[in-house]
């Protein structure tokens, strides 16, 4: 069973801004430091996939995420890459004061359902 998370997102309603968030995000332009703190969190896979002003981010954690990192160079530049997007982002109005990205709650799984074939 996957211990999959989804989170959502809101960007602030510019299109230019959503544009350069978007460019910030293509292979290779994530900064490689941030990558790796990503990775030493003990994120398996990440994907963040975008519709006009709303993100949606899948996680695939591995069991003992979030693990803690030691590499205070990934940390640093993580805490940096997040300040940066936060000028792109807006929280939803429906997170909690403390969360940047709303964690969803599931609520179908075709694999828990049975059609009539």
């Amino acid at each position: 069973m996957s211990n999959r998370r989804c989170f959502a997102l809101d960007l602030k309603a510019d299109a230019a801004l959503i544009r350069e968030y978007c460019r910030m995000h293509e292979p290779g332009a994530v900064w490689p430091l941030v990558i790796d703190h990503i990775r030493a969190l003990g994120v398996q896979d990440m994907q963040i996939w975008q519709r006009g002003e709303r993100l949606f981010m899948i996680l695939e954690p591995s069991d003992d995420y979030p693990r803690p990192v030691a590499d205070a160079r990934t940390r640093e530049a993580n805490g940096r890459w997040e300040a940066l997007m936060a000028g792109f982002q807006r929280r939803l109005s429906s997170a909690a004061p403390d969360e940047k990205w709303a964690s969803m709650r599931c609520i179908f799984k075709l694999d828990e359902h049975s059609g009539e074939t």
